[in-house]
């Protein structure tokens, strides 16, 4: 009886002066609707992490994109999201018509990655050829609250329209904008996304296409200096034989205080370290350059990926 004490005594002493198993990590990486951009990239940022961080368990969610992703990162809801500029300037002030109800003074910057587009796109059977043509027609404006939803909000002000003056408005994600066009159920549709994005190329190869030009002044009045002129270049989808003038926007990775300095300094130098695997993921990621990955951050850096930039020189 007295060995059988003696065992379990130095058993137990033994647990006892193990060191503590570290705790799992967790990255879900919050994306938004699976025809968009932010899907496909946010896969391959995930694929990236689970290699270069074996210690983390990666997850991707599809969301609605920047307003929802934002918000989720202020309730701890996730570790790293992609988002449009403009939305992650008004999340951080508090924008509530965008549909931020307080400041989200969590949120914490990761990279500025590539350029969103403002691309709309009309069946060419609509006789659409101008935003003026727009009134009284059917045009999906995105998600509701999503980041292409507050980009459609700010062209149609900058352009002198409202939702008003459209005959119908639906706020659809990407892949099913396209089907009601293909259905002839909707006349345009109006995305923020890189360029190439899957669901307009999708719609161009199915009906003849307009892209629709949004003309350097029409951007200079939006009045934010997130918006700028840009062009989609001629051939970018079926149909297209010709430049479009546009608006960009710059899209930004964020996360929050929360997660630990270590995993984000991780984050950020695997994705730089694994570009290809992004640019493989979709073309779209070409435009992420560590040169620019510290432009126009409108919410403070995130201690990790200070660390990481510091390393490499962007911040002495």
């Amino acid at each position: 009886m007295k060995s059988l004490r003696t065992v379990l005594f130095a058993l137990s002493t033994l647990l006892f002066s193990l060191p503590p198993a570290a705790a799992q990590q967790f990255i879900n990486v919050l994306t938004g609707g699976t025809a968009g951009i932010y899907y496909p990239l946010g896969v391959a940022l995930s694929q990236i992490y689970t290699k270069a961080i074996p210690e983390a368990k990666s997850t991707v969610q599809s969301t609605k994109a920047s307003v929802e992703n934002l918000n989720l990162l202020q309730a701890g809801r996730g570790e790293i999201a992609f988002t449009l500029g403009d939305a992650l300037s008004d999340a951080w002030k508090g924008n509530e018509e965008a549909g931020f109800k307080t400041p989200l003074k969590k949120l914490r910057g990761v990279a500025a990655i590539y350029n969103n587009y403002v691309q709309i796109v009309a069946s060419a059977d609509s006789g659409i050829q101008t935003l003026a043509d727009l009134k009284g027609k059917r045009v999906s404006v995105g998600a509701p609250k999503s980041g292409t939803e507050l980009n459609a909000r700010a062209i149609f002000k900058a352009a002198g329209l409202s939702y008003k003056d459209l005959g119908k408005v639906e706020y659809l994600p990407f892949g099913e904008s396209v089907e009601l066009i293909k259905n002839r159920q909707l006349d345009a549709t109006l995305q923020s996304a890189g360029l190439g994005v899957a669901s307009i190329r999708d719609l161009a190869t199915a009906v003849k296409i307009v892209v629709v030009p949004i003309a350097a002044e029409v951007v200079a009045k939006v009045g934010d200096p997130a918006y700028q002129a840009a062009v989609i270049p001629a051939g970018t989808y079926e149909g297209q034989t010709q430049d479009v003038p546009t608006a960009a926007i710059s899209n930004y990775l964020v996360t929050h205080e929360g997660v630990p300095a270590d995993l984000v300094y991780k984050m950020t130098k695997a994705m730089f370290e694994n570009l290809d695997q992004m640019v493989a993921a979709h073309a779209a990621a070409k435009g992420i350059k560590l040169e620019n990955a510290l432009k126009g951050m409108p919410v403070p850096l995130h201690p990790g990926a200070e660390r990481f930039y510091k390393e490499k020189g962007l911040i002495k």
